[in-house]
């Protein structure tokens, strides 16, 4: 059920570029988005290669939103955002997955979609290590 192509399935050097991982939980794979003009910014990719969301079972599709409504709480719970956005998008990247995008007030973007990369913001090595041992252990 996963495509040796796929970024998310085969955790390759493209997934590298963009993400880092973090854990897995029952119904998906999350990762850390490297650019954190958003800080706290994951992705949920789902554990399986599907393109879409109606290729999902209820019980599947259930399993999948527990798991993004835990990563939301979590962020929640380390960030204090003022809202979290989420984004299910697909044209490029055919794995069915959801941004969770924390948004602040009188920050960057904040009233306005937020960018897929605005590739403004990235840490050293030992920040993106803090970020994801605070996310793991809120999980």
């Amino acid at each position: 059920m996963n495509d040796p192509n796929c970024a998310y399935c085969g955790n390759d050097d493209t997934l590298a570029k963009f993400g880092i991982f973090i854990c897995e939980l029952p119904a998906s794979k999350i990762y850390l988005f490297k650019e954190q003009s958003h800080l706290g910014r994951c992705i949920a990719a789902y554990k399986n290669h599907i393109g879409d969301i109606n290729e999902l079972s209820d019980a599947e599709l259930s399993a999948y939103y527990q798991d993004i409504a835990k990563l939301s709480r979590a962020l929640k719970q380390i960030f204090h955002p003022d809202k979290i956005n989420y984004g299910a998008y697909g044209d490029t990247a055919k794995h069915f997955h959801t941004h969770l995008v924390p948004k602040y007030k009188d920050e960057f973007e904040w009233g306005d979609v937020f960018a897929m990369n605005p590739d403004r913001i990235y840490f050293e090595t030992t920040r993106y290590q803090e970020l994801i041992k605070n996310i793991k252990a809120a999980l």
